[in-house]
């Protein structure tokens, strides 16, 4: 048995996969109208489909309860610039830093589901790095085994 990915419903086909791929940029492996996998690992399906293929009522199935995409973008900094031109989106919290070093950012989609940008841990051990921090004060902060760390110094 192996996972393929997860898969979320929405409301809206057309305008949430507008959404991954405007916002996003996310690319479209496989379109089959009710149901679109994307190249990063998920997808998303029609909620009124979704419904009848498993033959429950469609006021049962709710998007974004108790869901959260999470990406990471190398370039957070021009993310957030092209994210704050962005008028329809609807923002959960702006720019933060998490306790073990990481930004972060999210939002939510056209169907509430939260999605969180955030930098790779790749890229907060080398920013920690690169502004004085030894190795063990690295890994102590980031929670990151020190060898992950030796890789970036």
């Amino acid at each position: 048995m192996r996972f393929v990915c997860p898969l979320i419903v929405v409301r809206d086909v057309e305008v949430s996969r507008a959404f991954y791929e405007e916002v996003l940029d996310q690319r479209v492996l496989h379109d089959h109208g009710e149901n679109v996998m994307f190249e990063g690992g998920f997808a998303i399906h029609l909620r009124s489909h979704f419904s009848n293929l498993i033959d429950v009522p469609e006021s049962d199935i709710v998007p974004g309860k108790n869901v959260e995409l999470y990406f990471e973008e190398d370039d957070l900094d021009a993310f957030m610039e092209r994210l704050n031109g962005m008028d329809s989106v609807n923002v959960v919290h702006g720019l933060i830093e998490q306790p073990w070093g990481q930004r972060a950012v999210r939002f939510y989609d056209p169907d509430m589901h939260i999605i969180e940008v955030g930098e790779p841990m790749e890229s907060v051990v080398t920013r920690f790095l690169e502004s004085g921090f030894s190795v063990e004060e690295t890994a102590r902060r980031t929670s990151m085994p020190e060898e992950f760390v030796r890789q970036r110094a």
